[in-house]
C-alpha cells in the first residue's frame, strides 16, 4: 500500500505539498478548518486529491503514516497535539520538497528582517546570470510545488523560522542568516532563545563544503554563533561573514563607500552609491545577495548589472505618492519592531508614523529615540492600540487612533505639512483589521491615491 501522507492546511504550501506528494505516488488527503480559496479548491479536485474543509476529522487524519503541517498552524493547535501524542512524523513543506529535489542547488534565507528582499535580489542577480533558477518559498510558489510542476537546476528559498522547526534532512548548498531580532515569540514560549535555536536550523545539516553568510555586526547572531552546545549541533560550513564595520578575508565588507566582496582569490568592488536599494539596511542585504552569487561563480559584471537594475517588492518601503509635498511610504511589511527601527533609521524628513496591529510581544523601547528624533505624530491602526500608548504617550507629540486605512490617511495628511513623510510602517500582525499585510499595503495605498 503507497503511504497515507495528510496535510494540515490548504494554503499554498499545503496545496503545493499535496500536488507534489500525489505525484510521487503517496495517499494524499488534506484537512483545512477553514474555507478553502477556489483557485486552490479546484487545483485539488483537477488532481484526484482527497481534501475536506471547515473541519479536521481526527479519524482521517491519525491514520497517517506521516503530516505535514503548514507553517501558520501552532503546536499549540488541538490537531497538532493530537498528532504528536500519536507519534506520527510531523515534516514541513520545505523538508518534503528536499526529498524530491534532486541534484538541484539551494540558496536557503532566513532572518529576522530583510529575508524577503535579500531572497529577491538573489535570485535576480542568479536569473541576470542566466542560471535556471526559481525563486519559491515565503515569496511565490511553494518549494514543493515548484518541484511538482517545473523542476530547476537552482531554487532560493526564503525560509521562516517556523518553516525550520520541522525539518529533518534539509540541507541548503547556502544558507543566509541576515540577522535575529526578537519576532514571533508567542509561537516561541516568549523565550527568545527558542527563536534562536530555530533561526540557526538553516545551517544543521550543512557540510564542509556548504557556505553560511551571516552578518558578524549583528550582535546576536554573533553571541551565539560559536557557543558550545546550544544548538544541539556544529557547524560546519565554510563561514562567510558580512560587515560594515572591518574588514574580513573572506565574504563581504564595506569601506569608504565600496563594498568588496571575496570568497576565494578574487574581489569583487562597488561603490553602494551604484546600489538600486537605498538604506543601510539594503546594504546588508545587498551583500548577502553578492556573497551568495560569488559561491555560484557568477561573473563580476553580472553581479554588477544585477545589483544595479534590480527593482524592490511591494509593501517594502515603497514609495506609493507625494501629495501636495507630502510623501507616502508603503513599508506594511515591517510586521516586527526592529523592521520599523530600520524603516525610521532611513528617514531622512519629519515623519508621521502609522503603527499598530495585532502585537506579537514587541518591545517598543527599541525605536523610542528614532521616534523622539524623527517622528511628528504617531496614528495608531489598530483594534487595541493600549501598548502603543503606553509606550509612546510621553515620546511623541501626538497620538492618535484610526479604525481604518482610510482613515489613518486621512488623519496623517491632516498632521502633515509639506516635506513631511507618511510611512506605514505597523511593526504588527495586520489579521485583526485585514486579510493580510498585503491588504493592509493595498487598503493604504488606495486612501492615498484617492487623496
Amino acid at each position: 500500500m503507497s503511504k497515507r501522507f495528510v496535510i494540515l492546511g490548504g494554503g499554498e504550501s499545503g496545496v503545493g505539498a499535496a500536488l507534489l506528494a500525489k505525484k510521487k505516488g503517496y495517499d494524499v488527503f488534506l484537512s483545512d478548518e477553514s474555507s478553502l480559496k477556489d483557485g486552490y479548491r479546484n487545483e485539488l479536485l483537477n488532481a484526484g486529491i482527497d481534501f475536506e474543509e471547515g473541519k479536521h476529522s481526527v479519524e482521517k487524519i491519525l491514520n497517517a503514516d506521516e503530516v505535514m503541517k503548514s507553517p501558520g498552524i501552532p503546536e499549540k493547535a488541538a490537531m497538532v497535539k493530537k498528532i504528536r501524542s500519536a507519534g506520527i512524523a510531523v515534516v514541513s513543506e520545505i523538508e518534503f520538497a528536499f526529498r524530491f529535489k534532486g541534484d538541484s542547488k539551494i540558496i536557503a534565507i532566513t532572518g529576522s528582517n530583510g529575508k524577503t528582499t535579500t531572497t529577491a535580489l538573489t535570485f535576480h542577480l542568479c536569473s541576470t546570470a542566466g542560471l535556471d533558477a526559481a525563486m519559491v518559498g515565503n515569496i511565490g510558489a511553494s518549494f514543493a510545488r515548484q518541484v511538482a510542476v517545473h523542476p530547476k537546476d537552482l531554487y532560493v528559498v526564503e525560509v521562516s523560522s517556523f518553516q525550520l522547526d520541522d525539518i529533518k534532512h534539509f540541507k541548503p548548498d547556502v544558507a543566509i542568516l541576515t540577522n535575529i531580532t526578537e519576532d514571533h515569540l508567542d509561537r516561541y514560549d516568549y523565550q527568545f532563545e527558542n527563536y534562536i535555536r530555530s533561526k540557526f536550523r538553516i545551517v544543521m545539516n550543512q557540510q564542509q563544503d556548504d557556505f553560511f553568510i551571516f552578518c558578524a555586526d549583528d550582535e546576536i547572531t554573533m553571541k551565539y554563533l560559536n557557543k558550545e552546545n546550544f544548538f544541539g549541533f556544529n557547524i560546519q560550513s565554510k563561514q562567510l561573514p558580512i560587515s560594515m564595520k572591518r574588514e574580513l578575508p573572506n565574504g563581504a565588507f564595506i569601506k569608504d563607500g565600496d563594498m568588496y566582496v571575496r570568497t576565494g582569490q578574487e574581489f569583487t568592488r562597488m561603490s553602494v552609491f551604484d546600489f538600486a536599494l537605498k538604506g543601510k539596511h539594503n546594504q546588508y542585504n545587498t551583500m548577502a545577495a553578492c556573497v551568495a552569487a560569488t559561491t555560484l561563480d557568477i561573473r563580476k559584471e553580472k553581479i554588477r548589472e544585477a545589483v544595479q537594475t534590480f527593482q524592490n517588492f511591494e509593501h517594502r518601503m515603497e514609495h506609493v505618492a507625494t501629495v501636495r509635498g507630502v510623501e507616502f511610504i508603503n513599508d506594511s511589511k515591517a510586521t516586527n519592531v526592529n523592521s520599523v527601527w530600520y524603516a525610521l533609521e532611513s528617514m531622512t524628513k519629519p515623519t508621521i508614523l502609522i503603527l499598530g496591529g495585532v502585537d506579537k510581544g514587541n518591545d517598543y523601547s527599541l525605536i523610542e529615540e528614532l521616534v523622539k528624533e524623527k517622528v511628528k505624530a504617531i496614528i495608531c491602526l489598530g483594534t487595541d492600540n493600549k501598548k502603543i500608548h503606553e509606550a509612546f504617550g510621553k515620546v511623541a507629540e501626538t497620538i492618535v487612533d484610526a479604525g481604518t486605512a482610510n482613515e489613518a490617511v486621512h488623519i496623517a495628511f491632516h498632521f502633515a505639512t509639506k516635506g513631511d513623510v507618511v510611512l506605514l510602517s505597523p511593526a504588527c500582525a495586520s489579521f485583526d483589521l485585514f486579510k493580510n499585510y498585503e491588504d493592509r499595503g493595498q487598503q493604504f495605498k488606495k486612501a492615498v491615491k484617492e487623496l
